[in-house]
């Protein structure tokens, strides 16, 4: 094949992102660095898929709108530190494909070769041994007249590159194992070449064990990322503010958005930091301490024997996920907006050793991926309960009933009576001009949903808020309010001195999007 059409080119990126979603666990397995982080596979796949998307919405025909796909789709759809980076060398990748109407090898060998010099740009402080190095072996070794050889030398080169990783990087010496971005990126070429020779999909490897195995329990912080739009200021003034924070700093930006990645002990602190410089769009907040846990788990490191019964919650904002957390759970991201695959539902059941599990969605739009990956779940040998969550307030409710001694027999009409009892506050903005069940609102304004129904609206947040409490307040004696990124605490308490009655808990952490998200019980 002498070249590629956009068509065609679309299609490869399709082909190679299917050939990478079979080394996810291998991907996830690997990972070391900078500290256990463990889903890079997932991270990079998920990177991957969202560029795939936005081809499937964009018209292939033309260079350019391919090019464009790639590149925004990557970037908004970017997890991890690997996905982030990942979005940056696939950014530089497409800003030569521009340059060409057809994908040839001369064209080819520019794009490997920006696509790395954008990856290495994006990090503050560049480490060798990493899916930077092999990238740059890539685009180094590339060589050819042909398509697939520019591919195939550049797959080799970067193979090379990878064994040589554990040299440059100590972690992962002592693992045993080479870096799992870098292998990533492997994979990534393996796809292209094996569209490039007609090869069919390969049989996903059995994974032995999990390279975080090698390292003791420890306190790891949290790895921390933001999306924000209608950004003026320069990124670097963004990279400034945030990189007292923590490390493994990652802010990249294209099409209007910004997205960044830290690794931090202070989540709360760092978005309050970054929601004064645009609008935040999306934040994911993940306790890599307890995520290190769960791989040794999966590993059957852990000394005691699991309890018969496991919890596996979805949820958004880095507090609500903290709270499901310390009742037990493992938590999945995602919520309303942000509706998590079967595939990552399917992964947390997997996670867990406990032979029982049950499911929390808490949300109805997650009810039917939840359903089938309870099913895949079934399948491989886990008693799967799905228990209808509809709302944050119901899954809190029921996860506060959770006990992991207990079989799901006893533990599920408790459940379902803590759920019935509660009620959800959310306070958000309209996102157009409606009127729901008698309740006018106009775009950007405040309003209040109680269990998921519009019910009023408001000036303000907190007028809106003060609404809702009136309204659900009747038998309840127990308020824990989650604040949005950016919400200061002393808006939220004037708010609830007018209930003294309740017992109140402000936590930081809310979804994004809210500035407040209740739970009356």
């Amino acid at each position: 094949m002498g070249s590629w059409s956009p068509e065609e080119l679309a299609q490869a990126f399709r082909y190679a992102t299917d050939w990478f979603s079979v080394y996810v666990e291998e991907l996830n397995a690997l990972n070391v660095y900078p500290v256990p982080d463990g889903d890079t596979g997932t991270n990079m796949h998920l990177t991957l898929s969202s560029a795939r998307r936005e081809l499937d919405l964009q018209d292939t025909s033309k260079m350019a709108e391919v090019a464009r796909a790639i590149a925004y789709g990557s970037l908004l759809g970017a997890r991890g530190n690997s996905g982030v980076i990942l979005s940056q060398i696939l950014k530089g990748f497409t800003e030569a494909l521009r340059k060409g109407e057809r994908l040839e090898a001369p064209l080819l060998k520019e794009a490997l070769r920006l696509g790395a010099e954008t990856g290495y740009k994006a990090v503050m402080k560049p480490v060798e041994g990493t899916i930077l190095t092999v990238a740059r072996a890539a685009a180094q070794g590339a060589r050819g007249n042909t398509l697939e050889e520019v591919w195939q030398s550049a797959l080799e080169a970067a193979r090379e590159a990878l064994a040589k990783t554990p040299d440059l990087l100590p972690v992962l010496k002592q693992a045993g194992v080479v870096d799992a971005g870098g292998a990533g990126y492997v994979r990534l070429l393996e796809g292209f070449l094996g569209y490039t020779l007609k090869l069919p999909l390969p049989e996903a490897p059995k994974v032995e064990r999990y390279a975080q195995t090698a390292f003791a329990q420890e306190e790891f912080g949290y790895c921390t990322e933001f999306l924000m739009e209608g950004v003026e200021v320069p990124i670097e003034k963004i990279r400034e503010a945030v990189a007292p924070f923590g490390d493994s700093l990652l802010v990249v930006g294209a099409e209007g958005y910004v997205k960044g990645h830290i690794h931090t002990d202070d989540p709360d602190g760092l978005l309050a930091t970054v929601a004064r410089f645009g609008r935040m769009v999306r934040t994911k907040v993940e306790d890599m301490t307890a995520q290190h846990t769960e791989i040794l788990a999966m590993a059957g490191l852990l000394e005691e024997a699991p309890p018969p019964t496991g919890l596996v919650a979805v949820a958004l904002g880095h507090g609500v996920a903290k709270a499901f957390r310390s009742l037990g759970a493992r938590v999945v991201a995602g919520g309303q907006t942000q509706n998590p695959s079967v595939e990552e539902i399917l992964s947390a059941i997997k996670s867990l050793p406990n032979p029982k599990v049950i499911l929390l969605p808490n949300n109805p739009n997650v009810f039917l991926a939840a359903e089938e990956a309870a099913r895949l779940a079934r399948e491989l040998g886990k008693e799967v309960h799905l228990l209808k969550t509809r709302t944050i307030g119901q899954g809190l409710a029921a996860a506060v009933r959770y006990l992991p001694e207990e079989e799901p027999e006893t533990l599920l009409p408790e459940m379902e009576e803590a759920m019935a009892g509660a009620r959800t506050l959310e306070v958000t903005w309209a996102s157009r001009d409606a009127e729901v069940d008698g309740v006018k609102v106009l775009k950007d304004q405040p309003i209040g949903l109680l269990d998921g129904r519009l019910v009023t609206m408001g000036e303000t947040p907190e007028e809106v808020l003060d609404r809702l409490l009136r309204l659900a307040q009747e038998g309840k004696e127990v308020l824990t309010l989650f604040l949005g990124p950016g919400v200061e605490r002393e808006r939220a308490e004037r708010v609830v001195e007018a209930f003294p009655h309740l017992a109140v808990e402000i936590l930081p952490g809310g979804p994004d999007l809210y500035p407040y998200l209740g739970v009356l019980e």
